[in-house]
């Protein structure tokens, strides 16, 4: 195809239209825009339902959790003094049903009271995939060990990424809090795992 030809096809391809930003769609849903709020929602369900199942390791008190949390921010979106991102509101939210959750099933187990693994078999050479599969079940049954809030801390931090200030905002503690919770909870997730060194 010759190059004026190219210009000319390309110059009549429309353009896509960009996405408005989660600040503009926010305060649009908060004047009663459902379409900007059901936005809100396609753009950030997958991510809050990882962080849900990762904070309560069960799918269905997961999707609990998310779709309480959209009600929840539906209800309070006039309200949203969008002082932090739409995003890291939605993770406050969330996290906060979780820790409600596991408070209400959680019985705090000390350390020192749940078994230790089995050494691991070194004459068996099980393959790759097996000893991640199994290392990341066993690092699941330790984050369980955890109380809610060094959980809910540790895999802020650890999994998302979240600075210390945006954990304390999300969990409602302060950051001298969120790093002491996190530092028990590397501790704790340390010793459990020792097999796995």
């Amino acid at each position: 195809m010759p190059v004026g030809e190219r210009q000319v096809r390309r110059a009549r391809t429309p353009r896509r239209r960009a996405w408005p930003d989660d600040a503009l769609l926010a305060v649009r849903a908060g004047e009663g825009d459902a379409d900007a709020f059901e936005t809100l929602v396609r753009r950030h369900t997958p991510e809050l339902l990882r962080l849900a199942n990762r904070l309560v390791s069960d799918r269905g008190d997961a999707e609990d959790a998310v779709q309480e949390s959209l009600v929840s921010a539906w209800r309070r979106l006039p309200g949203f003094r969008r002082d932090s991102e739409f995003a890291t509101w939605m993770f406050r939210i969330v996290t906060n049903k979780c820790l409600n959750q596991l408070r209400a099933r959680h019985p705090t187990t000390p350390l020192d009271a749940v078994p230790e693994p089995p050494a691991p078999d070194h004459t068996a050479s099980p393959a790759r995939a097996a000893e991640t599969s199994a290392a990341v079940s066993d690092l699941g049954k330790a984050l369980r060990i955890l109380s809610p809030e060094q959980q809910a801390c540790w895999v802020l931090r650890e999994l998302y990424g979240l600075s210390y200030e945006d954990i304390a905002a999300a969990v409602g503690i302060n950051q001298k809090a969120v790093r002491g919770r996190i530092y028990r909870a590397r501790r704790a997730l340390t010793e459990a795992m020792v097999a796995w060194r």
